[in-house]
């Protein structure tokens, strides 16, 4: 087995706000390993971007609060250091490209001069060993014309070529972690499918660890090693690409297969959704937080809060569906179509 990089524990962050305290991560625990891909996948307001900043130490304090938990980055716990140490983390260690390159880009400099300033803040070279490396790193991430693209300005380029920069931008300290916050959402389809090749490439290569953060479950099919489901600040199923996909166990997990739209059917049928909306986290509920969208729930839903079912060695989640008295429920039909239909493509691969 590779390494272990990250270890997150039973990590809680909460927010105060004027109405309250929003409980936003609860209880988060998961694992990643030298080279490997972990989606993170769930909702807007689910908590990954929270989980993932978090990562990083980019929770403003306040109103952020690590009320529980450890992250332990290479065996050292993070939480407990000062800005000081962790600006030695990022970018250096663990790097993050957000979701919108326009934000993430500064309008007023050239495309060059963005990416030495990362290489010479981080690392041990002269002006020209840092332009080198920006070139290499352009041509890496599959700019045609580096030349003349590094002397243009971040409007000058499509949104595409835009994002690939801000991942040339990531890479430019040869990162141990490198965290995608919903890198593809703000692209286009095809433009999406080349950033998600692109990411996979310069995995193999440089056996970087990704973490993707997406609320499309469809986009890491062919690009995470493992997936953890996230609802109301908690992990609700955690296990490999093809435990998810092929085997899932948790309703929610259902209802994101379920809703994702199969464009390989002509049929006139409506598009499915998860009925109802996430719960307040200013008040989270009693028993299962996904239990008033469940069409399953049974009583016990809204009186206890399930544990962490084991599946199978590296297959876990989070529902009283899976407790030996409860009622055995079929995986609904929409959901069986969509899992039978990536056995086939898989297959077909």
């Amino acid at each position: 087995m590779k390494p272990k990089l990250l270890e997150v524990k039973d990590l809680h962050i909460h927010f105060k706000t004027y109405a309250g305290i929003v409980q936003a991560v609860r209880g988060v625990n998961f694992e990643l390993y030298e080279g490997e891909t972990l989606a993170i996948v769930g909702e807007s307001g689910s908590g990954k971007s929270v989980t993932s900043n978090a990562l990083m130490k980019l929770i403003p304090q306040p109103p952020g609060i690590y009320a529980n938990g450890e992250i332990l980055f290479n065996g050292r716990n993070i939480v407990p250091l000062s800005e000081k140490e962790m600006a030695k983390i990022r970018g250096n260690d663990i790097a993050m490209i957000f979701q919108d390159p326009m934000t993430s880009l500064n309008p007023t400099m050239r495309i060059g001069n963005q990416i030495t300033e990362v290489i010479l803040q981080h690392k041990a070279a002269s002006r020209h060993e840092a332009k080198e490396r920006a070139m290499e790193l352009l041509k890496l991430v599959g700019i045609p014309f580096p030349e003349k693209r590094y002397k243009q300005y971040p409007h000058e380029l499509s949104g595409g070529m835009r994002q690939r920069i801000v991942i040339a931008i990531a890479l430019a300290a040869n990162p141990k972690l490198l965290i995608a916050d919903e890198p593809t959402t703000a692209l286009d389809v095809t433009i999406q499918a080349q950033i998600l090749e692109l990411m996979k490439d310069i995995q193999q290569r440089s056996n970087t660890s990704i973490i993707f953060i997406t609320h499309d479950l469809g986009v890491v099919a062919n690009v995470a090693d493992r997936v953890a489901v996230m609802y109301a600040g908690q992990i609700v199923e955690y296990g490999t690409v093809n435990e998810i996909f092929y085997n899932p166990k948790h309703p929610y997990t259902w209802g994101l297969l379920g809703s994702m739209p199969d464009l390989n059917n002509s049929s006139d049928e409506l598009l499915r959704t998860i009925p109802g909306s996430p719960p307040n986290l200013i008040s989270p509920p009693v028993g299962d937080a996904f239990a008033p969208r469940n069409e399953f729930a049974m009583a016990i839903d809204y009186e206890q809060e399930p544990p962490m079912f084991q599946v199978s060695p590296t297959h876990f989640a989070k529902t009283w569906l899976l407790h030996p008295d409860a009622p055995n429920i079929p995986v609904p039909d929409v959901v069986q179509q969509r899992i039978n239909r990536y056995v086939k493509e898989g297959e077909m691969r």
